[in-house]
């Protein structure tokens, strides 16, 4: 069995769960709405690392990188590149690690980290919203190949790229995590082959790539074009949520382990970007190759840079099957993750919300309606606009849980160390987080477009990063860390932690849905002398289960 198929995999659902049963069954699953408990984690570092790394198929970062050079100019383009690189790792960094020291997703560390049990519901949706855009930008990208390859309507490709994922997410995870083993190999070959061939035969290319200005610039290096390519760049800043996803069935980090240990968080955790801005710069190589053949509205489209790429190094009735070969698998390969991740993050806000779980399935085709919306009102053409836009609020939020991680928790000691993410031990909304994030995105959309005039308009993520990382430490010293925990103590004896500073995999049993489940999981409940699972405590709409709050806690 592969280590994809492994990880995927589904654990036994038990056939009878009193209390919220649809919520018990569906997240049991993978853990996606809650801790991943060690008896789950069964997977050596290097084989999750491995695992992680194996997503990072898709092919926006050859539309990005192509959008951002055909209009600034290679320099810009790779300054730019290189820009976002920088600060996705850095802000990525303590995400990935709080993610695979702790087991648990994004949504979850947000919590604690100056938002509130409530407040994160904001994010949810940012995050829903990356994966909805995504799919939409991956889903035009295939139906460019359908075009090319099979001449079907454009309209049509979408809608095809769009329900095809559908069975595929219900039934098809076994199958596409061996598809992804199957094709990794080839997918590489078939990206790398044709850039080293090219610049093989024709060293010009290389002087041709680095010599172009751009249809905005003259050549030279100019701080706004940088900027404004950063700004698209940095709308990826949201990936680490999917990183995270696999990170957190990392194994216990032990002494004999912790060489491995840190090395897979690096590598799978903020290391995906290095690949990423890679695959950014391939993307302007390729587009300034084809430039002269295709012209500049085509040249960003993927599908059409590695048939200008095949057309040189192979017999022309090769050229547009494997073009198309290439672009679809690797759409299918993300996108169902697009699909699937979207329809996790609506349904962790709405069971919040609202304390109900009407399945997963409702919120997969809500992403899909999203996505399928902004391929028909052909979001591509104005791809580089959107990410711009986008990315202000991913780089609020993502900057300021960094921060809360980095300054509050540990310089400062203001934020809990230990993550908090269970209902009755956080306040309902943490104006840290929550205020620094609303700011930051707030400012720097206004500067996006232009409302603080057009000189400030391409500083705009950079407005972004410096508002959030300078509020949310400024906002945990006015509130003096009052608002993080709303009890300190859970009402169960046994630590959190265990002796290596792991979550403990102590089994308690939840007297609502009748399962077991780990320490860090559940939380003592009063009201019946017993102990309740977080699921459980999300689904509680009376509040019976819920712990009181204690004047200690703030």
């Amino acid at each position: 069995m592969s280590t994809e198929q492994r990880l995927l995999d589904t654990e036994p659902v038990p056939e009878a769960v009193p209390g919220p049963d649809q919520a018990a069954k569906e997240t049991l699953e993978d853990y996606t709405l809650r801790f991943a408990p060690r008896s789950y984690r069964r997977w050596s570092p290097m084989v999750v690392a491995t695992t992680a790394l194996g997503g990072i198929a898709y092919m926006a970062d050859f539309s990005i990188g192509a959008g951002i050079g055909l209009a600034h100019g290679t320099g810009n383009a790779l300054l730019a590149i290189a820009v976002a690189a920088v600060v996705i790792f850095v802000t990525g960094f303590p995400l990935a690690y709080y993610g695979a020291r702790y087991n648990i997703d994004l949504d979850l560390i947000t919590r604690g980290s100056g938002f509130g049990y409530f407040g994160s519901v904001l994010t949810s949706v940012i995050f829903a919203s990356f994966t909805f855009i995504f799919f939409a930008l991956e889903g035009s990208i295939m139906a460019q190949g359908l075009e090319l390859g099979l001449g079907m309507p454009l309209w049509l490709g979408y809608l095809v790229s769009t329900l095809m994922v559908i069975p595929l997410v219900i039934y098809g995870m076994k199958a596409l995590s061996k598809l992804q083993v199957w094709t990794t190999p080839i997918w590489l070959l078939l990206m790398v082959g044709p850039l080293v061939y090219l610049v093989a035969a024709d060293p010009g290319t290389v002087d041709r790539f680095l010599g172009y200005a751009g249809t905005d610039g003259d050549g030279g290096v100019d701080s706004a074009s940088v900027l404004l390519g950063a700004g698209v760049c940095l709308s990826l800043i949201a990936q680490i949520g999917e990183q995270i996803d696999y990170l957190r069935f990392m194994p216990p980090k032990t002494g004999e382990n912790k060489r491995s240990w840190w090395a897979a968080v690096v590598m799978a955790g903020p290391g995906w970007v290095v690949l990423g801005a890679l695959k950014q710069a391939i993307g302007v190589f390729l587009a300034v190759y084809i430039l002269a053949e295709v012209g500049p509205a085509a040249a960003p489209e993927p599908i059409q840079q590695f048939k200008g790429a095949f057309d040189a190094m192979m017999p022309s009735w090769l050229v547009v099957p494997l073009a198309v070969v290439l672009v679809v698998i690797s759409q299918i390969k993300i996108n169902v993750t697009n699909a699937y991740s979207g329809s996790l993050a609506w349904t962790n806000s709405f069971t919040r919300v609202t304390g109900r779980y009407p399945g997963r399935m409702v919120f997969v085709l809500v992403n899909l309606g999203f996505a399928l919306a902004l391929m028909e009102a052909d979001m591509f053409s104005f791809l580089n606009s959107l990410l711009g836009f986008y990315s202000n609020c991913a780089i609020a939020w993502v900057v300021t849980v960094a921060t809360d991680i980095m300054v509050n928790k540990y310089l400062l000691k203001l934020s809990p160390h230990a993550p908090e993410f269970r209902r009755g031990m956080l306040h309902a909304v943490n104006p840290v987080g929550v205020v620094a994030f609303v700011a930051a995105s707030g400012l720097s959309i206004a500067m996006y477009f232009h409302a603080l005039g057009d000189a400030l308009q391409p500083y705009s993520p950079v407005a972004a990063a410096v508002i959030a990382f300078v509020l949310t430490p400024l906002m945990a010293i006015a509130t003096k860390g009052r608002y993080y925990l709303r009890r300190t103590d859970d009402g169960i004896d046994e630590p959190l932690l265990d002796t290596d500073g792991n979550p403990s995999a102590a089994t308690y049993r939840c007297h609502v849905c009748r399962q077991e489940f780990e320490r860090p999981d559940v939380t003592a409940c009063h009201a019946h002398d017993a102990v309740v699972c977080s699921l459980c405590l999300s689904t509680d709409r009376v509040g019976d289960h819920v712990l009181p709050a204690t004047p200690a806690a703030g």
